[in-house]
């Protein structure tokens, strides 16, 4: 069986007092692509920023290749091998492409360039902005980067909030095909997503949240099937 990359049990999280996420339990093994969907408010976003390192818990366990990361900061969680990219504020807008890159890898100084040439490969469309802002690139570009910053450290999975959010149509097909390329690389990849569809077409297993819990997981392709989940989340009555 492949190695379970990443494990939750009863994790439990939120803001203050408020739960926003509660019990969740979930595996990500290597190779795999797994998509999270759900309503707004269903605790997605909450839930990757607590396995991140972002959030705190407020209770249960989380597991990065069998070392307990529980509670640990976001810093300690990457040096356990895994990167995020959240929604928001995921790149330095004052920043040049090149200086991004940098800040991506700071953990790992002396590796920096190495890992930079890595990225530049494996996106060559941002050769040519390097040294252009990120705030003055496109929001697919500023994806590109946001990506190119997480891979620095050669994680081992990773984590993916919204990557289509606010992007052309056009931009969207790309940004999945970066995640189909990155995932061919080795990286498991857990990824929030609003567009259900195309994110569980990529998928190999698929999460439905609902109030806060998972309410089903199953294949993708399983999930793509469903009526109950069609109707509920994919906008299908058929």
């Amino acid at each position: 069986m492949p190695e379970v990359l990443l494990e939750t049990r009863e994790l439990t999280s939120g803001y203050g007092k408020a739960v926003i996420c509660s019990d969740v339990s979930l595996k990500v093994a290597a190779g795999e692509i797994t998509c999270i969907i759900g309503p707004n408010g269903a605790g997605k976003s909450t839930l990757l920023k607590t396995i991140a390192g972002v959030l705190p818990p407020i209770d249960g366990q989380i597991e990065v290749a069998g070392r307990n990361v529980t509670g640990q900061s976001a810093a300690e969680v990457a040096r356990s091998g895994m990167a995020y990219v959240p929604q928001e504020a995921n790149v330095f807008r004052q920043m040049t492409t090149h200086e991004n890159l940098a800040m991506g890898g700071w953990i790992d100084e002396q590796r920096t360039n190495a890992a930079r040439d890595e990225v530049y490969e494996m996106f060559p469309d941002l050769v040519p902005l390097k040294h252009v802002r990120a705030g003055d690139l496109s929001g697919g570009q500023r994806q590109m980067v946001a990506f190119g910053m997480a891979l620095m450290l050669s994680p081992r999975i990773l984590l993916l909030d919204e990557p289509s959010a606010g992007l052309s149509p056009l931009m969207v097909g790309q940004m999945f095909d970066t995640v189909v390329r990155v995932n061919g690389q080795g990286v498991a990849i857990l990824m929030v997503e609003q567009n259900a569809i195309q994110g569980l077409k990529i998928s190999h297993r698929g999460i439905v949240m609902a109030g806060g819990q998972i309410a089903m997981e199953g294949a993708a392709s399983d999930l793509l099937e469903s009526k109950s989940v069609s109707e509920l989340y994919l906008g299908s009555r058929t």
